[in-house]
């Protein structure tokens, strides 16, 4: 099966079905959409992805999956080792609640749309600053509590899991947030681990071929 990524180098969800691609060992063709420049709302990406976000996934077979936890979801469906979930339902429960806190709550309040939004109603970039570090900062107070009772070395367990995906991407967003990890040791101890997995390298946004020095 020939897949292609559609896909923009350091946004985060798309970030996060790059790494889950890597880590079941799936190739797949790299697919740029410029979401400064808007090539999100043109014509041709609107027929793949009606919403206008990445990612977007495209099969050979005609399929154009979208949302990046369904896609994941589908990968763990349709190619199912290695595994991103546990095995037992009371652990996918736990590394599910650990995505959907970086998915639900602290990723849909500062992505760029909300940005953009935040600046028409006229906040300032200190105002916007404060209002993203905000909902990042509950959130990692949240996971790190999860992750401290659950991790052997990721998120939760000792291999990489859906809530590593998703975890990864949304600590290289606080970064640019100026959001620290210092009081966060559990989650500073996964990102270092992942660091060094060659699945989380080659998704890293510095890595893909649209990226731009900033």
């Amino acid at each position: 099966m020939t897949l292609v990524l559609h896909s923009y180098w350091r946004a985060t969800a798309p970030y996060r079905v790059r790494i889950a691609l890597n880590l079941k060992g799936l190739a797949y063709e790299y697919s740029p959409v410029d979401l400064l420049a808007g090539a999100q709302r043109g014509e041709d990406y609107l027929r793949l992805n009606p919403q206008g976000l990445t990612p977007c996934l495209q099969t050979d077979d005609g399929l154009y999956l979208t949302q990046s936890l369904a896609i994941i979801e589908w990968l763990e469906e349709t190619h199912p080792a290695p595994p991103l979930l546990p095995s037992a339902p009371e652990d996918r429960a736990v590394v599910r609640a650990m995505a959907g806190i970086v998915a639900c709550d602290i990723h849909p309040l500062n992505n760029l749309r909300v940005q953009r939004q935040l600046k028409a109603l006229g906040v300032d970039e200190d105002g916007r600053n404060v209002w993203t570090q905000r909902w990042i900062e509950d959130g990692f107070a949240a996971l790190e509590s999860i992750i401290a009772a659950n991790t052997a070395g990721f998120a939760f367990g000792a291999e990489p899991t859906l809530a590593d995906c998703l975890l990864i991407p949304q600590v290289y967003s606080a970064e640019r947030y100026a959001v620290g990890l210092d009081p966060y040791p559990a989650i500073a101890a996964v990102v270092a681990r992942c660091e060094s997995h060659p699945a989380f390298q080659a998704a890293h946004p510095d890595r893909q071929p649209d990226a731009k020095a900033i």
